[in-house]
C-alpha cells in the first residue's frame, strides 16, 4: 500500500505511514517537515512515557552515562526508564556496576554478529560459543527496531543480573562476550564491571559491543580500551548521516554518535586492528546510495580500512508497513561505499533483499 508525502505530495511504497514524509523532504528540512517529525517521536515518546528533548535540561540533576543527559523532574525517570528522580536525587534502578537489566544467552560459534566477517576471533580462536548480553533499554526510539523486545524488560524492570552473576556465566569455552541490546550505552557501567570480572575468569575472552555509539566519551574510552586489550570489536550502528534523517528515524541527533565513531576508528587504525567495525540498516526510501555515501566517505576521511556492513531491512516495528530492502538499492549502496574510498565493504544478510 503506497503512502503519500504531506510536503511533496508523492505517492510511493517507501514512504513509512508514521512519518508520512518522503526521504527527500526529510533531508531537505524545511520548517513544517521538522516541526510535524518532532510531533511524532513527542507522541510516541508520551505513549512510552519517556523524557523527550523538549523535556531535557530542567535544572534538575543530570545522567552522565549518554548524549542526552536526562534530567528527570522529580517523580519522573529519564528516557531509558533506568534512572529516576526521587526526592531531588538520581536513583539508578538499573545499569549500575553491580546491577544489570538483561537477559543473555549462548550462541555456538559462528555466529551471526555483524562483525562475523572480520571477526578476529576467526581462524585462531574460532571455536566454542559466544555469551550474547541482551539489555533492557535503549538511548533511541528507532522506528524500525528490531530488537523491540528489550521494552518489555524496561517496563517490567526485570530480570536483573549482578555483573558477578553475569561474568560467572562464562567459561573456558566462552570465546567472547558481546553487549547490545537494546543498547549498552544506558548500563555502561554494569557491562565494564562485567567485561572486566569475566576476563579475570578467562584471559583469552574477547570483549565486543555492538551499540547506537550515544554513550558519553568517559565510558567509551574505556569500552575501546578492554576490547582493544582482549581482541574484540565495537560495531558501530550508524543509522543515518543527513542530522534530519537520523532524528525522523531515531528521534535523537547523531553527533554524538559520529564524535565517538572518530574516536574509536582512530584508535583502532594507530593500533591495526579491526577493533572498529560499522554497519547501516538500507531503510527503504530513507537510506539510499546518497546517505551511504555520505556516511562511507566520513569513515573513509578516518581510515578506508574500517569495516561497513549494509543490512537488508526487515519490516518491524513502526515500520511495518515498508517493503523489504529492494537488491537494486543495495548494490547501488554498497558501489557508493566503495566509489566513498571504503576498502572491506559487506553487503550482508542478502537473503531478505527483494
Amino acid at each position: 500500500m503506497s503512502t503519500q508525502c504531506l510536503h511533496c505530495g508523492a505517492w510511493s511504497r517507501e514512504i513509512a505511514a508514521v512519518l508520512s514524509h518522503c526521504g527527500k523532504c526529510i533531508k531537505e528540512g524545511k520548517e513544517t517537515v521538522i516541526k510535524y517529525l518532532h510531533d511524532v517521536h513527542r507522541n510516541i515518546d508520551r505513549q512510552r512515557k519517556l523524557l523527550g528533548p523538549a523535556e531535557q535540561g530542567k535544572g534538575y540533576p543530570s545522567c552522565r552515562i549518554c548524549s542526552r543527559g536526562c534530567s528527570p523532574a522529580p517523580g519522573e525517570r529519564g528516557f531509558c526508564r533506568l534512572r529516576e528522580n526521587r526526592d531531588g536525587r538520581l536513583l539508578h534502578l538499573a545499569g549500575t556496576p553491580s546491577r544489570g537489566l538483561l537477559q543473555h544467552y549462548y550462541d555456538p560459534l559462528p555466529t551471526n554478529c555483524v562483525a562475523d566477517w572480520v571477526c578476529p576471533a576467526r581462524g585462531q580462536y574460532y571455536w566454542g560459543k559466544n555469551l550474547a548480553v541482551f539489555y533492557g533499554a535503549c538511548t533511541l526510539n528507532c522506528l524500525f527496531c528490531q530488537n523491540w523486545q528489550y521494552r518489555v524488560l524496561t517496563e517490567e524492570l526485570q530480570p536483573l543480573y549482578s555483573a558477578q552473576e553475569l561474568a560467572a556465566r562464562v567459561d573456558d569455552s566462552t570465546a567472547c562476550i558481546c553487549f547490545f541490546g537494546g543498547d549498552p550505552a544506558p548500563q555502561a557501567p554494569h557491562a565494564l564491571n562485567t567485561a572486566r570480572k569475566a576476563l579475570k575468569l578467562n584471559p583469552r575472552l574477547k570483549i565486543c559491543w555492538e551499540t547506537s555509539g550515544l554513550m558519553t566519551a568517559v565510558f567509551l574510552e574505556k569500552m575501546l580500551a578492554l576490547s582493544l586489550q582482549s581482541g574484540g570489536t565495537v560495531k558501530f550502528d550508524i543509522k543515518a548521516y543527513n542530522e534530519n534523517l537520523y532524528f525522523a528515524l531515531t528521534g535523537w541527533n547523531n553527533g554524538q554518535l559520529f564524535a565517538n565513531f572518530a574516536r574509536c576508528a582512530e584508535v583502532s587504525s594507530q593500533n591495526n586492528s579491526t577493533l572498529a567495525v560499522a554497519s547501516t540498516l538500507l531503510v527503504p526510501g530513507y537510506i539510499d546510495a546518497d546517505e551511504v555515501y555520505s556516511i562511507a566517505s566520513f569513515i573513509a576521511s578516518i581510515d578506508p580500512q574500517t569495516p561497513y556492513s549494509l543490512l537488508g531491512f526487515y519490516p518491524h516495528f513502526y515500520m511495518k508497513d515498508l517493503p523489504k530492502t529492494r537488491r537494486k538499492t543495495a548494490r547501488e549502496c554498497y558501489s557508493a561505499a566503495r566509489e566513498a574510498g571504503l576498502k572491506r565493504v559487506r553487503l550482508a544478510n542478502e537473503h531478505l533483499l527483494i
